[in-house]
C-alpha cells in the first residue's frame, strides 16, 4: 500500500520558500525609505552657488522655483514622504543649476555687448578723417 501523504511532503520545501519570499517582500515594503539627505544637500549647495552668482538679478524665477521646491522637499521629509522629498530635492537642484546657467549666460552676453560697443567706438575713431600719418 502506498502512503498518501508522500506527495505533500515534496511540496513542503516549495511552500517554505514561498513563505520566506513573502515575508521578505512584506519586510521590504514595510521599511520606510530614508530621508534623501544627499539630494537635499545638493539642492542647498546649488541654490547657494546660484545666489553667489547673483542669480536673483539674472534668473529670479528659476531661483525662486529652486527655493520653493526645497521648502516642499523639507515639508515632505517632515511628513515622511521620502520618495516625494527626493524628487522635489532633485527638481530644486536642477532649477538652481538652471538659474546659475542663465546667470552666466546673461553675464557673458553683457560682456559681449560691452566689448562690441568698444569695438564700434574704435572703428568710428579709425574711420574719422583727420591726421593720418
Amino acid at each position: 500500500m502506498r502512503n498518501i501523504n508522500r506527495p505533500h511532503s515534496s511540496l513542503r520545501p516549495v511552500a517554505g520558500a514561498c513563505l520566506a519570499g513573502a515575508i521578505l517582500l512584506l519586510t521590504a515594503c514595510a521599511t520606510a525609505p530614508k530621508a534623501p539627505t544627499a539630494a537635499l544637500t545638493e539642492a542647498k549647495v546649488a541654490i547657494s552657488t546660484a545666489e553667489k552668482a547673483d542669480a536673483s538679478r539674472y534668473a529670479g524665477p528659476e531661483l525662486s522655483e529652486a527655493r520653493q521646491k526645497l521648502v516642499q522637499a523639507d515639508a515632505a521629509v517632515a511628513d515622511e514622504r521620502m520618495i516625494e522629498a527626493d524628487r522635489l530635492a532633485h527638481q530644486s537642484r536642477v532649477a538652481a543649476e538652471l538659474a546659475s546657467a542663465r546667470t552666466e549666460t546673461a553675464k557673458a552676453e553683457a560682456v559681449n555687448e560691452e566689448l562690441s560697443k568698444g569695438l564700434d567706438a574704435l572703428n568710428e575713431e579709425l574711420d574719422r578723417p583727420g591726421d593720418k600719418g
